[in-house]
């Protein structure tokens, strides 16, 4: 590696940035947008960096950005996956496997789809339950996403080990999703056939967590294909959805999406939820 190129990264980032329409990404334009893409505030809060950072990178200053970065700006530019290699060779970063972690490049034709739904919230996680890219929708129902790389991105390590997490949920609906988080997690375990991420995450959730240990022991198997979600919102109370789930063809990637029946209180909910937005909803990421 030879060091970053930080006016090739400059320039390409701005290149990819103009490229994308605010409804692409499930912004408004407005009347007063005087750029033919996003501005640089837009993609900053879509990778989860600040606006001052990412106004460094497109000035070709500042430190060599990391993995994680790199890999948040791709999702926000909604690069496909020789455009995101390219990011990473720019910022002289090694390109990380595509299929799993909190770094893996969003699959295209989930992405693709996630770009057309822009009017109920949708999201693409990993079979593990890891968030990769959430539309405006998604953040503003389940919260922006955790501060934690590793296992702690899971949300499915989360649930067993952070009382904090399952305040997404009503209590009375605590055991239904843990029993439902076991089972996929058991057919995920199967799929991948011995892949040591998911050995160490069910070592760990197994000493850590009796309740956890107990489903395991079951051996259900179950991959979560779609649910009936009663979601506690903070301004909103509780919103009762149906959450559907589309596979990736490898299996590695989901996309999740929630709606409610026409003429509900869910409906409503989800209605004002556009106009609320996510303006003080700090909460962590879930699904």
């Amino acid at each position: 590696m030879s060091g970053v190129n930080h006016a090739q990264l400059a320039a390409f980032l701005k290149s990819r940035r103009d490229r994308i329409r605010p409804a692409d990404v499930g912004l408004t334009a407005g009347p007063r947008r005087r750029v033919p893409g996003l501005r640089r505030e837009e993609v900053a809060q879509l990778a989860g960096l600040s606006a001052d950072y990412y106004t460094e990178l497109e000035r070709g200053r500042g430190a060599q950005p990391s993995t994680q970065v790199l890999a948040a700006l791709a999702r926000a530019l909604r690069l496909n996956g020789d455009a995101r290699d390219h990011l990473f060779h720019l910022a002289d970063r090694r390109v990380p496997p595509a299929a799993h972690g909190p770094a893996a490049h969003v699959q295209p034709a989930l992405l693709g789809l996630l770009d057309r739904l822009t009017t109920t919230p949708a999201q693409v996680i990993t079979d593990l339950h890891e968030t990769l890219v959430q539309n405006p929708l998604a953040a503003a129902l389940l919260g922006p996403p955790p501060a934690v790389r590793g296992p702690e991105a899971s949300f499915v390590h989360r649930w067993f080990t952070d009382p904090g997490a399952r305040a997404l949920y009503p209590a009375e609906d605590h055991p239904h999703h843990s029993r439902a988080f076991v089972a996929d997690l058991q057919a995920v375990a199967a799929r991948r056939g011995g892949d040591t991420t998911v050995e160490r995450m069910v070592a760990e959730l197994r000493h850590r967590s009796e309740e956890f240990a107990a489903l395991w022991a079951t051996h259900d198997v179950a991959l979560r294909r779609t649910d009936h979600k009663r979601i506690v919102h903070p301004a909103l109370g509780i919103i009762e959805l149906d959450c559907h789930t589309l596979f990736s063809e490898d299996g590695c990637q989901r996309l999740l999406w929630f709606t409610a029946p026409p003429g509900t209180e869910g409906a409503s909910q989800l209605e004002l939820l556009s106009v609320i937005g996510t303006q003080d909803m700090k909460r962590e990421r879930a699904h």
